[in-house]
């Protein structure tokens, strides 16, 4: 049986060469979540255990190799030859993790500085829907999050709401007294809900200030 496991056929379609690194690393993430061995990326390797060590503390320890083994062999294999023979005298799948986490970070910054600019611009344009804009400003928010850009919730909510024109004043101000809770798609559907209501009052002030001002023919 082969040590590799079905999913790990995604690592075939990208090899690592430095550019494409966030393709590679969420397609390796899934591999190793899937066998339960990521956990050697951030806990540290068990002691090295002396041949007479209770066997729990063997077993424990073997696992452990093995685990990392396995780990090491996957990242080996879904990267370039270049980068293998630079990585392949890494002692563990930690090292090679730290060096993979140096090339992500050449790519990312300047990427997130982009994404940043783009999401801290963005506003929504007079005619467009709510909700479409919402859903855009939401991707961009999980493409930061998918870097590692560490911001809480609430200011995300904020940058949300500052995007949108004077339209939406009533509801920030509701949104503010009532300190409204919940997720960033549950509040792009409050905005949604809230835009549908304007639109149905400026419908119905529309159609009663056309039968308002229309003549009677008999001129009374």
């Amino acid at each position: 049986m082969s040590w590799r496991n079905h999913l790990s056929v995604i690592l075939d379609q990208i090899k690592l060469t430095g550019p494409n690194y966030l393709d590679l690393l969420r397609n390796l993430k899934i591999v190793l979540n899937y066998e339960k061995i990521a956990y050697v990326f951030t806990k540290a390797p068990p002691k090295t255990a002396a041949t007479n060590a209770p066997t729990e503390e063997l077993d424990k320890l073997e696992k452990w190799l093995y685990h990392d083994l396995q780990a090491k062999s996957y990242m080996l294999a879904s990267i370039s030859d270049e980068l293998q023979m630079r990585f392949q005298d890494a002692v563990n799948a930690t090292g090679i993790y730290g060096h993979m986490q140096e090339l992500r970070g050449e790519q990312t910054h300047p990427l997130r500085n982009v994404t940043v600019k783009e999401l801290m611009k963005s506003r929504l344009r007079y005619g467009a829907s709510v909700h479409g804009h919402g859903v855009r400003m939401i991707g961009l928010i999980k493409k930061l999050v998918g870097m590692d850009l560490v911001i809480p919730n609430e200011l995300f909510k904020n940058i949300l709401l500052l995007s949108l024109p004077s339209l939406f004043d009533g509801f920030l101000v509701n949104f503010n007294m009532n300190k409204l809770e919940g997720s960033l798609e549950e509040l792009v559907n409050l905005l949604t809900g809230y835009e549908g209501t304007i639109k149905r009052e400026n419908l119905v002030f529309l159609l009663s200030s056309s039968f308002g001002t229309k003549k009677d023919p008999k001129g009374k």
